[in-house]
């Protein structure tokens, strides 16, 4: 059988490429709309997902369509996730079928069956493979090929670019499609995101369960080591401490950003030394405008040399900038040693979101370890809660969660099957209630009554906890 090679085939198409009739070019025009969707849908999960809280608070202070719709959008991250992924999906696919359509009729049927033939006798496949099934995986590979660069290029890669560059915008161009699309696939977003918690959380579980059981025969070793010595209680005590150092995130040590004494770059020099007396601290963040944006690290010891200054004193020129920024999510042993590396002593924490969450610093790490340092600028005993009786306390409703099972005798891990991602005692009770509760509101976790003792319109202030 006569067959025509491929380069043939190329040249009859580079004469018919003005000859399309009407069909032809209706599916080249519906590939290009399904590109530009494609990029539009790629570009909107790097747009939703890197929006600053500076950007945030735009679009909060700015009353428009668009900008509640990004907010109610951004209130579910993984149903939002989940349908752009599944739209993305589907436009791909569909992209793949109609450029295989549109592939078969620009080559033709007969062109494509020369080629079958052509690769069939080049490689000896007569008695392997059809030329007809050559013809259509030849057509369908090319069309892979094609489709895959213009959707990297054009879909993937330029649309996050210019979306990383211009996020807000782009996400308020994007803010109706994707509610609508939100509406469409939600049966389909609801089964993923319900799926995915689901294996989180059986992940998790299995996980806890496995480090549980590790962790308590552990603690019973070190019981069993440590004898009835006279200081037998805090020598177990730092030793589980130590056992559990890997496991402890800086989130759960650090100091909110609310208790966190920082000084305004525009505060006079007096206010400065008055600060750091009060205080008492080695060590002080610098802000401009809010602590979300810190400038510095100011060391009184610099000050020493300048404390007969003025009050007109430029004392900003003292502000050190090489500051070190971490996650919350960083374990305290992995941070004990870039604090060892980089030789400093103060870290500012920071959120998901780029936002400072507050500080840690050396101190913090080692009381995790050796408990509650104090030095000559501490007040003997720290007011963080009372107790009314034996089993009976009002805790600080920031209090953490380690500090509170510490002192009512609990295992630091009682309310890790409860707390979702709250550290501080306020912070488990709205994670459990799903707000800000009414005063004498009370829930109980285990053998554990809470109660609501004080709150005001943005936090609740005491907790009364209670052991059964």
């Amino acid at each position: 059988m006569d067959t025509e090679p491929p380069l043939s085939v190329l040249y009859q198409l580079g004469f018919s490429l003005f000859s399309f009739p009407a069909e032809t070019i209706f599916t080249i025009g519906l590939l290009i709309i399904l590109i530009i969707s494609s990029a539009l849908i790629s570009g909107s999960e790097v747009a939703f997902f890197s929006l600053s809280p500076n950007d945030l608070h735009a679009v909060e202070d700015e009353d428009s369509e668009p900008n509640k719709l990004i907010l109610t959008l951004r209130e579910k991250p993984r149903t939002l996730l989940a349908t752009i992924l599944i739209s993305n999906n589907f436009i791909n696919i569909a992209i793949v079928l109609v450029s295989n359509a549109l592939l078969r009729v620009i080559i033709g049927e007969d062109d494509l069956l020369n080629i079958g033939n052509w690769i069939q006798s080049t490689f000896g496949l007569e008695n392997l493979v059809s030329s007809e099934i050559l013809a259509s995986g030849f057509n369908f590979v090319i069309a892979v090929i094609g489709v895959t660069f213009l959707l990297v290029l054009f879909g993937e890669v330029a649309p996050k670019i210019y979306a990383n560059l211009n996020n807000l915008k782009f996400a308020r161009m994007m803010a109706r499609p994707l509610q609508v699309l939100n509406i469409i696939f939600n049966p389909f977003s609801k089964i993923l995101v319900n799926w995915s918690n689901r294996m989180e959380s059986r992940f998790n579980q299995s996980r806890m369960n496995l480090s549980g059981t590790s962790k308590k025969d552990i603690d019973k070793a070190i019981e069993l080591t440590v004898g009835e010595s006279q200081n037998a209680d805090e020598e177990a005590d730092i030793l589980k401490s130590i056992v559990k150092f890997g496991d402890v995130s800086v989130k759960q040590i650090m100091r909110s950003r609310v208790d966190v004494v920082a000084l305004e770059k525009s505060v006079t020099f007096v206010d400065v030394m008055n600060v750091a007396k009060e205080s008492g601290f080695s060590r002080i963040p610098v802000f401009t405008e809010d602590f979300d944006k810190i400038d510095g690290i100011l060391y009184v010891k610099d000050l020493l040399g300048h404390t007969d200054e003025d009050g007109g004193f430029n004392w900003q020129a003292l502000i050190r900038d090489n500051v070190l920024y971490v996650p919350e999510s960083k374990k305290i042993d992995d941070l004990l040693r870039e604090f060892q590396l980089k030789r400093t002593h103060i870290a500012i924490v920071v959120d998901e979101y780029g936002g400072s969450a507050g500080i840690v610093t050396l101190e913090d790490i080692m009381e995790e370890v050796i408990g509650d340092i104090k030095d000559e600028f501490d007040e003997e005993e720290e007011v963080d809660f009372i107790k009314l009786s034996e089993g009976n306390y009002i805790f600080e409703g920031k209090s953490l969660l380690n500090d509170v099972c510490r002192i009512i005798g609990e295992s630091t891990d009682f309310f890790d099957q409860v707390k979702g991602d709250a550290d501080s005692l306020a912070g488990l009770i709205i994670e459990i209630l799903g707000r800000i509760p009414k005063p004498e509101k009370e829930i109980k976790v285990g053998h554990i009554a809470l109660k609501v003792v004080a709150v005001s319109k943005r936090r609740i202030e005491k907790v009364n906890v209670r052991l059964n």
